[in-house]
């Protein structure tokens, strides 16, 4: 099954749960991807979107509010489920969950 799609994700942060609409658009050479992570705070760009084997995504987003600051993510597609995390600098690493919509 492919990583594309759009998916309903949550990340646990130390402002409380963030709830964001995270998507996944593979390029055609099938080993990176663009996208968007949308939520409450606004919308970030995917960066440097990178798929390794069938199933892992790697990226970074700029974040601009509440402060400016680079996030690298990574998370495991299995079926319609996501997991991984948002590593957020001296924030620590934040855990993030989603499910696939539709």
């Amino acid at each position: 099954m492919s990583v594309a799609g759009t998916y309903e994700c949550v990340t646990k942060s130390p402002m409380g749960d963030q709830k964001s609409t995270f998507t996944v658009v593979p390029g055609d050479d099938g080993k990176t991807f663009t996208g968007t992570n949308a939520g409450q705070m606004g919308s970030m760009e995917v960066e440097d979107g990178k798929i390794v084997g069938n199933d892992k995504l790697t990226w970074k987003m700029n974040m601009t509010v509440p402060m400016p600051m680079t996030l690298d993510c990574e998370a495991t597609v299995n079926g319609d489920q996501l997991t991984g995390n948002v590593n957020a600098g001296a924030f620590g690493s934040m855990p993030m969950t989603g499910e696939r919509k539709g």
